[in-house]
């Protein structure tokens, strides 16, 4: 078994610079180890037969195999991201089960949220009973001021929207970054935080009270939407 908290990636495109920005983004991220690179499906096969790999970045359109083809000849797949610069192409990776689906050029952020969605609690796979002796060191990483942050879950109070950006409140400080809060929503393992408001996320572990309208975490006061009221205290009750 690999070590829990790399990710081991290959990246699968017949276009130089497109291998060069996902491999960039791959080695930005300490989590993430870049374990090869190739320029075809022919070469990414013959890497895939002598490694293990958790995840593949992987262009669609490319010669002599596409990326929907190349991806129904394996067995037992790795996870996949899909990278392409043709929407036509988008409903038939879904069909595959792929995790998610960039489009070139494909920005940091979004490349990142890409990640967080294959492995929202950053660490690669494992059994249900070393995930719980885990839970207090997953964690994810955002964007601020020109650098990647570590964030631990287990630290995260609560996260508030402010349109293109997001406040995310932890045990010790306050972080900003230009992020939308359903694509943070989407990071976070749903069994540890939930969504009350359009505005607001919070950390279940760490409410201290509530009612139908409003509850508290650490000191402060946060609403329950109506449209997320159900949802929210059948998750709490």
């Amino acid at each position: 078994m690999p070590d829990a908290k790399t990710i081991r990636c290959l990246v699968v495109d017949d276009e130089p610079l497109a291998r060069e920005i996902i491999t960039r983004y791959i080695k930005d991220v300490p989590t993430l180890q870049l374990t090869g690179e190739c320029s075809n499906a022919l070469e990414a096969f013959a890497v895939l037969q002598k490694q293990t790999v958790d995840l593949v970045f992987l262009d669609i359109r490319m010669p002599q195999l596409n990326g929907n083809d190349f991806l129904k000849t394996l067995k037992n797949p790795p996870k996949i991201i899909f990278i392409t610069a043709h929407h036509e192409y988008a409903l038939e990776g879904y069909e595959l089960d792929v995790v998610d689906y960039l489009m070139k050029p494909v920005p940091f952020d979004r490349f990142l949220k890409a990640v967080n969605k294959a492995y929202p609690t950053g660490v690669t796979p494992i059994s249900t009973e070393a995930t719980r002796s885990l839970n207090n060191e997953a964690f994810v990483y955002f964007r601020v001021d020109r650098k990647m942050v570590k964030v631990m879950l287990h630290n995260v109070l609560y996260i508030e929207s402010m349109k293109d950006y997001i406040k995310i409140f932890t045990d010790h400080t306050t972080l900003i970054t230009k992020q939308s809060i359903s694509s943070v929503e989407e990071m976070l393992p749903e069994n540890e935080f939930t969504r009350v408001h359009r505005s607001y996320i919070v950390s279940l572990r760490k409410i201290r009270s509530f009612t139908a309208e409003l509850l508290e975490v650490s000191n402060t006061t946060i609403p329950i939407g109506r449209l997320y009221r159900n949802g929210v205290l059948k998750k709490l009750e």
